[in-house]
């Protein structure tokens, strides 16, 4: 394990997250202040732990949250990492096409007993965030018990789709347990407003706590490493996760 200094405010590092015969690579960021904090899974896109994703779960721990991001493609291709060339994109969505359902959610179960075994984490607050396939992943994850709040962006194929099969990840809905934000973007030409729209009514329809937030964006918007960034509403976008998170665990801080 490496151990490297990023700022004063926090560490990272990279860490193996086991879960039985299977050990998950995954970057870990922590504030390094006393006390317990909150702790936040970060889930990829299709293109690894990236860059991009390992600024997230930087600023996250900056915000005061010890976050992590597993590598969720680890059984089909460790150590994979991309940028986002057309080249890139293919690849990305063949690891992500032999993903399943009830893997990923064994590896988010095995990440949040990692998380647990931390000194540094309040095991009562545990929120999660993703992007992309990890927006579609982090919705299908709000079902676990132990995940008090999500913030899901852009996640394709929430209405009709399920990691490997079966049943739409739309249909778990009522048995989301804590509270969930999502971010669309209106000119995303994968996912079409009448699938945002229907999200939003089955989060209404169970009386999950939520919000749906609409920017006049593309797909990926957030990231400031694609063509599609949109500075304006990935600002706005992580004031909304900064209110998510510090709603959810304000009195959970110490």
């Amino acid at each position: 394990m490496t151990n490297t200094a990023t700022d004063t405010a926090i560490r990272t590092d990279h860490v193996k997250v086991s879960n039985g015969d299977l050990l998950l690579d995954a970057y870990l960021a922590k504030p390094n202040g006393e006390g317990l904090f909150p702790a936040i899974i970060v889930v990829q896109e299709i293109f690894g732990v990236n860059i991009h994703i390992r600024e997230v779960t930087g600023r996250l721990a900056q915000e005061g949250y010890v976050a992590i991001a597993p590598a969720i493609f680890q059984r089909i291709a460790p150590g994979f990492e991309a940028g986002y060339n057309l080249e890139d994109i293919h690849i990305g969505i063949k690891y992500k096409e032999q993903t399943k359902a009830d893997e990923l959610l064994s590896d988010i179960q095995a990440t949040i007993a990692y998380l647990k075994t931390l000194p540094k984490v309040n095991n009562d607050a545990i929120g999660s965030i993703g992007f992309c396939f990890g927006g579609h992943v982090v919705y299908l994850a709000a079902i676990l018990p132990e995940i008090k709040a999500t913030a899901s962006f852009y996640g394709g194929g929430i209405t009709n789709s399920t990691p490997g099969g079966g049943a739409p990840t739309i249909t778990h809905t009522p048995h989301i347990k804590g509270t969930l934000y999502a971010f669309f973007g209106t000119q995303d030409a994968g996912i079409p407003q009448e699938q945002t729209q229907q999200i939003e009514a089955e989060l209404e329809k169970y009386q999950i706590p939520h919000k749906v937030f609409r920017y006049r964006a593309e797909h990926g918007f957030f990231c400031n490493h694609r063509g599609s960034y949109n500075p304006e509403a990935a600002a706005d976008a992580w004031l909304k996760v900064k209110e998510l998170f510090q709603k959810q665990f304000q009195t959970a801080q110490i």
